[in-house]
């Protein structure tokens, strides 16, 4: 198996804790800093859903169809990107390789540039049509294309602030990100809501307020971090002179974090099926997929406040040579993520209202949102497992085994929901197959890292 043929060189202790520290403790003091960020996306999930469940079923439906891309701009710029990021800086400074690791940080902050003005153009002039064949009509496909159109401002600012938080994350500083994130959340949802319900003197813009705000927050952090990063205390600086650019550095983040990004992209994919299957049932079955839905996109944060934390110590174990210490901080901080998770699935299977009365109170949709959550439950354990271990992979810059795990997951959404969809099956079971389409992903990752061999050279 992969462990017997694991390439690994013995090393001294270097006093640096991301080598040398205990694994499961070091793993928890990396990872609540970045719970801080977890609290801002449960609050920035919770008060926007509550500020557009206010403007009516047609503003949820509408939003539902917009979320998934929305987060799939989170997920490639924090998740992929930005862990080819951090996986890169980290095993340059493992290797104590510094003038590397401030390279990696010039070519990361100009990808962060590049993609998020590329992303923001697609989304104005693709959005509708995207929505549309999403089985958005009426007044949803209004709602939905006026919040995309305000929220793509935003765009680029999410990729920088991503991209720019990454590096930091890499050099092992978790806390400095998570409260510019806070920060940001915090302003997200001050201005989204001032904007979107017309409180005080601010005018009521409905959804287009509450997209600004995410505008506005997340430009605030581009700009917090790059000042962060400039400063002569960052461990790893950031110098914004062209003389300094690599290809060669740009190549060592793109190697991962590219062919990483085709994980989110699957992901979002998968959900956008299941919304367009859901659709099919109405707007109200719609609605409360949506609110269900927003709950499975706040457990990535949850994997990812793990995942994100192992990606700096995997990183730097390969760096300097030790694969098996690599391997160890990767299962033990996908069992935590996972531990993590199953709490949080037995919560929701128990008492679903808890989540779905913060948001809406009429009893159809509130019975689409319980399906949901007790049935596709039973999958959060595994897809928080999942998840974590894609992390752990960009960490030891070998990211293909869970790339197709999360492969065969949209596998088996888009096959199972047409076999459903031809056999006219009511809504629960498609809920059902996303339960195990999560199991899939899961088990499958680990199965990749299990078998696949890590090096000194990855």
């Amino acid at each position: 198996m992969a462990n017997a043929i694991d390439e690994a060189a013995p090393r001294r202790p270097t006093g640096n804790v991301l080598l040398d520290g205990p694994i499961l403790k070091t793993l928890v003091s990396l990872s609540a800093p970045n719970l801080i960020a977890l609290c801002s996306a449960a609050i920035i999930t919770i008060a926007e859903t509550a500020y557009v469940g206010r403007l009516g079923v047609p503003a949820l439906a509408g939003v539902a169809l917009v979320f998934p891309v929305v987060m799939l701009m989170q997920m490639m710029s924090a998740g992929a990107m930005g862990g080819g990021i951090s996986g890169a800086v980290s095993r340059a400074l493992g290797a104590g390789d510094r003038a590397r690791a401030e390279g990696l940080a010039l070519a990361s902050a100009v990808i962060g540039l590049v993609a998020g003005l590329g992303f923001a153009v697609i989304i104005w002039i693709a959005g509708p049509s995207i929505f549309a064949l999403l089985g958005g009509k009426g007044e949803a496909l209004e709602a939905a294309v006026t919040y995309a159109h305000v929220a793509a401002l935003g765009i680029l600012a999410i990729w920088l602030t991503n991209c720019l938080a990454s590096v930091s994350r890499g050099s092992g500083d978790m806390a400095g990100p998570a409260l510019i994130v806070l920060l940001a959340g915090l302003l997200q949802i001050t201005v989204g809501g001032a904007l979107g319900l017309g409180v005080g003197p601010f005018p009521r813009l409905g959804i287009a307020g509450v997209a600004t705000g995410q505008v506005v927050g997340f430009t605030v952090a581009a700009i917090l971090l790059l000042l962060r990063l400039r400063a002569p205390t960052s461990r790893v600086r950031l110098h914004l002179d062209p003389a300094k650019f690599e290809v060669a550095r740009l190549k060592d983040v793109l190697r991962v974090g590219l062919p990483a990004t085709l994980s989110p992209i699957q992901s979002v994919l998968t959900i956008m099926i299941v919304t367009a299957l859901v659709a099919r049932f109405g707007a109200e079955a719609l609605a409360g997929y949506g609110i269900g839905a927003r709950l499975e996109f706040l457990l990535i944060p949850i994997a990812f406040s793990v995942g994100v934390a192992c990606v700096p110590m995997v990183g730097a174990a390969i760096g300097a040579g030790d694969v098996a210490r690599a391997r160890k901080v990767a299962w033990t901080a996908g069992a935590l993520a996972t531990g993590a998770l199953a709490v949080i699935a037995g919560l929701v299977m128990i008492a679903p209202d808890i989540w779905g009365r913060l948001f809406v109170s009429d009893e159809r949709v509130l019975e689409v949102t319980r399906t949901y959550l007790r049935v596709a439950g039973l999958g959060f354990p595994l897809f928080g497992l999942g998840l974590c271990l894609y992390f752990a992979s960009q960490g030891a810059g070998k990211v293909m085994g869970p790339i197709i795990a999360q492969g065969a997951r949209l596998a088996v959404v888009a096959i199972g929901g047409w076999f459903l969809l031809q056999a006219q099956a009511p809504l629960w079971a498609l809920f059902a197959l996303v339960a195990v389409a999560m199991a899939v992903l899961g088990l499958g990752s680990a199965l990749a890292i299990r078998v696949t061999p890590w090096s000194a050279r990855s």
